[in-house]
């Protein structure tokens, strides 16, 4: 099991995820991975994000790397990568999620 960081970007909105250069990036696929034994490093990545105001609601989600391919544990990341949907992202109809710079106003 790793863990990522995922968090909102204060004016758009966006679900965003922590990269390995510490940039906050709409792409559930360019988070940085982060084993176990990294938590110290997790940790400080979280506080100094915390520090700027810019993110918000940072959370440390469980991914599981299968076949060289990431997937979210939880059923909410897993919507929340891909966007809103009507009944579950199996199923249902799938929306364009918020993205970054895009502030004219916050889904809530």
């Amino acid at each position: 099991m790793m863990e990522i960081l995922v968090g909102n970007e204060l004016t758009s909105g966006a679900a965003v995820y922590l990269d390995a250069h510490d940039n906050w990036v709409e792409d559930f696929y360019a988070a940085r991975l982060f084993a176990k034994e990294e938590a110290e490093l997790r940790d400080a990545a979280i506080a100094s994000s915390k520090a700027t105001g810019r993110i918000l609601g940072i959370e440390i989600e469980a991914v599981t790397v299968k076949d060289g391919e990431r997937v979210a544990d939880r059923m909410r990341e897993k919507i929340r990568a891909k966007g809103p949907t009507t009944k579950s992202i199996f199923d249902g109809e799938v929306f364009d999620r918020q993205h970054l710079n895009e502030d004219g106003h916050v889904s809530i």
